[in-house]
């Protein structure tokens, strides 16, 4: 298999398919060339030479609940096939939840998407995005790097619960699930926060707050998009 510019080439038998993938997932592909992989398609006619001929295209996500938030992009006036592809570049579940928050200063870091059409998206989609809300928080999502550093502020004698300050000054323990599962996913934030332009000392601060005020998240998804939220 071979990942370039937003296509995937893969074999199947004797049979080497051209698969457009979205901005998301490029970075995740490459990491996976020479390995058995499984896209869940979505077949469509493009037109060429102003629709004088149509060509077969194949574009493949990683879930079919992907494929489903991409073909609910893509109903919004002025976003095809193509520009959708380049324009999600962030997981999917982080654009689902900037179009339920209604942040159309966010959406506009999307490419090729400007303030008018974050503001359709947003009206159009609004009341449709939230079940796709939650998308890669169960695994690690399109374009993070995994990563075996550890979170310093996590790190707990054995047996010892983790405790952050609320805004309130008052502590809370953070779950064990979080202590365990959350120094991957805080570089991963980092890393993706990096990727949408914040500088590596901005994002880590900004990763150290949502954490100080939701001690309980250990995804990197859902990290980030606290972070975003607080900034």
């Amino acid at each position: 298999m071979r990942v370039d510019d937003g296509v995937a080439e893969i074999r199947a038998g004797d049979i080497v398919y051209e698969v457009m993938i979205p901005s998301a997932d490029e970075e995740r592909l490459r990491g996976q060339v020479g390995e058995t992989i499984e896209f869940h398609t979505l077949h469509y006619l493009e037109g060429q030479g102003q629709g004088s001929s149509y060509w077969p295209k194949l574009i493949g996500f990683r879930t079919s609940l992907d494929r489903e938030f991409f073909e609910l992009f893509t109903t919004v006036k002025g976003i095809g096939n193509r520009k959708a592809l380049r324009a999600l570049q962030m997981p999917f579940g982080m654009v689902a939840e900037l179009i339920v928050r209604r942040d159309v200063s966010m959406l506009t870091t999307l490419p090729e998407i400007g303030r008018r059409t974050a503001e359709a998206i947003v009206v159009e989609l609004k009341g449709k995005a939230e079940r796709f809300a939650s998308l890669g928080v169960d695994g690690p999502a399109p374009g993070q790097v995994q990563s075996q550093v550890q979170n310093p502020k996590l790190n707990t004698a054995p047996g010892a619960a983790a405790t952050s300050r609320s805004a309130g000054g008052a502590k809370r323990a953070a779950p064990q699930g979080a202590v365990r599962s959350a120094g991957s996913a805080f570089t991963d934030a980092i890393e993706i926060l990096v990727q949408l332009g914040e500088s590596k000392p901005s994002a880590r601060q900004l990763v150290e707050r949502a954490l100080d005020r939701e001690p309980e998240l250990v995804s990197a998804d859902a990290i980030v998009a606290a972070a975003l939220r607080g900034r």
